[in-house]
């Protein structure tokens, strides 16, 4: 028997004595970060949901309680016995059952009803059928991503699971060294915006914080984080904190070299994500780009994706704990922090992060267990963005001088967060006639690219959204769901709208994806929208140096452009004679200002502030005033690609 077993019969011991016998436990097993115990009756678990938590406690690992097999009903049975014990009040939408976890998923338009006082149509169908119930809101838009993934999960139950057991015991393995360091490794976006990926290195685990692309450049070099420094082989974990490109995007080229542990991200990351993924290969096949990695390799990442709840403590490896916090940049964003040892050195990785009003997400968390350093984005450390008023107000009447003069306005986005936030701010002006045709009627808004079915995610998962639309979304009031916001499709299909046909309607607003004009759909309005004055462009959000957007911010009136047409790529000369504006205050990342303020209030102070994810200058800046106010007696690094830093236990 192997040391891992060994502490897995010592630790299942200890369990089974913390627990009641009426769980009737059959077995105990590692799955991924997970101590799972099957057991034929939940009721008791149900009836004290304090019990796992004290036992999770007491044993210092993550515990789930999962039906044994044995004990649940074949599902055609389980399902007919819902629907009687749930009835037609409950108006039920569908039933999913999940094998692997022993859940039946009950897609709903009434979840509390199906919930019951108390709980109890929950104990009701645990009993009745030996399946854990979770229920799920009817999501109001359709979602074909969530669909795709759940059914992956339910197709490959064996896979998943042989795979989280595999995971499960590289976690808990015995520790062979006392850690005595800690060890970060630059591998992208120090001294730059694009690639984030960092290696934390300790004496028995390696791990990786995002692995992302550098969509200003497609050259190998540059588009790549440094993978020649990536152990891949020796790789305990990937965690990546947002949905973005440029965070999550090569994550599936670890997997197509041989990776095959877990990824840790929140659920409504790991869906965006996977969106991203599919469609960064797509774009890149369609445009005639390098494409590094396969549907095969995403889909090999998924099998071992982890997701996770802000605030849930969890084990990433033999001497690493991982808790995510809001970052309140795009949804499901997280900042990650890290406990090393057993109090030895406490990380904060914020990835990208917004500590300020929007009106989809609430600000950045600044309360942590315990900080020795902070690695902290530094997008805009030296530039106050104007107050998120005033841009609104900017951007509504750009909007109103442009459909006067009967033109379009694009609004080039990235489809995961900003294209929402333009779109709930769009909306409401439109409804209170703060945005109208010249005939005073409503103006339409065109959604095209991904932004449509990362709108019917963020529309899935109301409850990570802010309070405010929280509320609307679950009172039927969904700000997404407005008769005058219309679907694009690159082709025209019955029932929808095509681009070329967008353009030959009504004057209204266009929200495209790519966000810094580098390729898809903005690409090719800005095309035929450019050479009018009547149009408008708008830029929103950050354009990266090198970019197409960047160029047009920066005064351009005559550029260049590659579009992909019938399989080739063909330049276009084109004169910008519509008009570019830029209104700044939309950005999902914290302001000069904001940074300050954050690293203020950040509970417990750190003693380290590691800066990266900025253009040089705004780095050099930042760690300037930061040394001369707030972070004095702070030590702050600017490190640049491939430098390292050594924590060691005595200088902390």
């Amino acid at each position: 028997m192997s040391k891992v077993d060994d502490n897995l019969v010592n630790l299942a011991d200890k369990i089974k004595s913390l627990l009641p016998k009426e769980l009737e436990i059959v077995k105990i097993e590692y799955e991924g970060p997970e101590v799972v115990v099957y057991a034929k009756n939940l009721l008791p678990v149900y009836e004290d949901p304090e019990m796992i938590r004290k036992v999770a406690r007491a044993v210092r690992k993550k515990i789930v309680v999962k039906p044994d097999e044995s004990a649940r009903k074949p599902r055609k049975e389980a399902a007919e016995l819902i629907n009687k014990i749930v009835g037609e009040g409950g108006e039920i939408v569908e039933l999913q059952f999940e094998p692997s976890t022993g859940e039946v998923i009950i897609i709903t338009n009434k979840p509390g009803y199906v919930v019951g006082k108390g709980g109890h149509r929950l104990r009701k169908i645990l009993t009745a059928t030996g399946w854990k119930p979770v229920v799920m809101r009817n999501p109001p838009l359709k979602s074909n991503v969530i669909s795709t993934i759940r059914a992956f999960y339910r197709e490959n139950t064996k896979r998943r699971l042989e795979a989280l057991l595999e995971i499960g015991n590289r976690i808990h393995r015995p520790l062979l060294f006392k850690t005595n360091y800690v060890r970060i490794t630059a591998l992208g976006a120090f001294k730059e915006v694009g690639r984030s990926a960092i290696l934390l290195e300790t004496k028995e685990s390696k791990v990786l914080l995002d692995f992302g692309a550098n969509v200003g450049s497609y050259d190998p070099q540059k588009h790549f984080p440094k993978v020649e420094e990536v152990p891949i082989d020796e790789l305990d974990a990937v965690i990546v904190t947002h949905a973005h490109l440029d965070h999550c995007g090569l994550v599936p080229w670890l997997y197509k070299y041989g990776y095959r542990g877990p990824v840790y991200v929140t659920q409504p990351t790991r869906d965006l994500m996977y969106l991203v993924q599919k469609d960064y290969i797509e774009v890149a096949r369609k445009e005639g780009k390098p494409v590094p990695y396969t549907e095969s390799d995403i889909n090999s990442m998924l099998l071992r994706t982890i997701a996770l709840n802000y605030g849930e403590v969890t084990d990433v490896a033999p001497d690493i704990k991982l808790t995510f916090y809001n970052a309140g940049h795009i949804l499901g964003s997280a900042m990650a922090h890290l406990h090393v040892g057993e109090g030895l050195f406490n990380l904060v990785y914020t990835g990208d992060f917004k500590y300020g009003y929007t009106r989809l997400l609430d600000k950045a968390n600044t309360q942590f267990p315990r900080v020795e350093a902070v690695i902290m984005e530094s997008t805009y450390g030296t530039q106050d963005l104007p107050p998120r008023e005033l841009a609104e107000r900017l951007l509504i009447d750009i909007i109103n001088k442009t459909i006067e003069k009967g033109g379009f306005v694009l609004i080039p986005v990235l489809a995961v967060g900003r294209a929402q936030e333009i779109l709930l701010l769009l909306v409401d002006a439109v409804q209170n006639k703060l945005i109208k045709s010249p005939e005073g009627g409503a103006v339409p808004i065109y959604l095209d690219g991904m932004v449509y079915e990362a709108t019917a995610i963020h529309a899935a998962y109301p409850e990570w959204l802010a309070k405010s639309v929280k509320e609307r979304i679950i009172k039927g009031e969904n700000p997404f769901l407005a008769d005058f916001v219309h679907k694009v499709e690159s082709v025209s299909i019955e029932g929808g709208i095509s681009r070329e046909e967008v353009l030959e309607s009504e004057p209204g607003v266009i929200l495209a994806t790519s966000g810094m004009l580098t390729g898809g759909p903005s690409l090719e309005y800005f095309r035929k929208l450019a050479p009018d004055p009547k149009n408008s462009i708008v830029f929103v959000a950050y354009q990266a140096a090198g970019t197409l957007g960047r160029t047009l911010k920066e005064g351009a009136d005559r550029v260049e452009i590659a579009i992909n047409e019938d399989g080739k790529s063909k330049l276009y000369q084109l004169e910008v004679r519509s008009h570019v504006f830029s209104v700044e205050g939309f950005s999902g990342h914290s302001s000069r200002s904001e940074l300050i303020n954050w690293v203020k209030s950040v509970t417990p102070r750190p003693k380290n502030i590691i800066l990266n994810h900025g253009e040089p200058s705004r780095i050099e800046g930042l760690a300037r005033v930061l040394s001369r106010t707030v972070a004095r007696g702070m030590k702050i690094y600017t490190p640049n690609i491939r430098d390292s830093i050594v924590f060691v236990e005595n200088d902390i």
